[in-house]
């Protein structure tokens, strides 16, 4: 605990105004704003803030003349990588929720210890709601955002589908029966191939508004996106509620919940 206060307090401590704090922002009364949920936006958000009061006070310029890339006011891409730098420097490491970009650039990332062997992989999401085996004996391993209702569930069996390798395999191999895929939130662009012959799709990222929502509702093709689950691999038999309502775009601002539940059959 002590030292995930220590930590969160090194976060902050990177953003600093140089003595430029008096220079005025549009977004410093900016009616709309909210306050960040986490620490790292918090910190990112403030540190490219300092950088823009820095560039307005030595250019002599003004808000329009940043945004629009004036000579002397715009932001460099040195200076923005910096933030990041000072980002991975105070020991912070970025949560992953792509295999992508763990296998591009595995340093910044939080541990991952078996994240990229999908024989053994599975997600373990710490705010999964789970529950005992129902008289059915189905037990529920997580809940996703429904992107459209269905009139009935859908049942299937779970195949972890994260990298190219994957893809270019089932593409070579084919898909098998009921496939219900479960993939990053790099599904979109990663499956799009192989797309229209799962099942269904579970995906541990986005909204019902992204790429891999839009492509599986005109696919007509079953998908839970944003999903917390844990303890579903390769090969259990799944099944999914998605004759549950379909989430509303506008809940992701007014935080109302309606969780679609995923069980895991005997």
């Amino acid at each position: 605990m002590e030292r995930s206060r220590d930590r969160r307090d090194a976060v902050r401590r990177l953003s600093r105004d140089g003595g430029y704090g008096m220079v005025s922002l549009y977004n410093d009364h900016d009616r709309y704003a909210e306050a960040p949920e986490s620490i790292l936006v918090e910190a990112t958000h403030n540190a490219i803030r300092d950088l823009a009061r820095r560039k307005l006070a030595e250019s002599g310029g003004d808000w329009t003349g940043l945004v629009q890339g004036a000579v002397g006011a715009s932001l460099t891409r040195s200076e923005v990588e910096g933030v990041e730098r000072r980002l991975l420097d105070s020991g912070y490491r970025f949560a992953w929720s792509s295999t992508l970009s763990l296998r591009d650039r595995p340093e910044i990332y939080a541990s991952a210890d078996g994240a990229l062997d999908d024989a053994t992989f599975c997600f373990r999401h710490p705010a999964a709601v789970v529950a005992p085996a129902d008289e059915a004996g189905r037990e529920q391993k997580g809940v996703g955002d429904n992107v459209v209702q269905f009139a009935a569930n859908v049942m299937g069996t779970a195949l972890y589908v994260r990298t190219s390798d994957k893809v270019l395999q089932l593409m070579r191999e084919g898909v098998g029966k009921d496939t219900i895929a479960i993939i990053d939130d790099s599904g979109g662009t990663l499956t799009a191939p192989i797309l229209s012959q799962f099942v269904a799709v579970i995906c541990a990222g986005g909204t019902v508004r992204s790429h891999l929502g839009i492509l599986t509702r005109e696919y007509g093709i079953p998908c839970l996106m944003n999903a917390k689950l844990s303890d579903i691999r390769s090969g259990d038999r799944v099944e999914l509620e998605t004759s549950a309502l379909a989430r509303p775009v506008e809940t992701y601002q007014t935080g109302e919940e309606l969780p679609a539940r995923i069980w895991k059959l005997p």
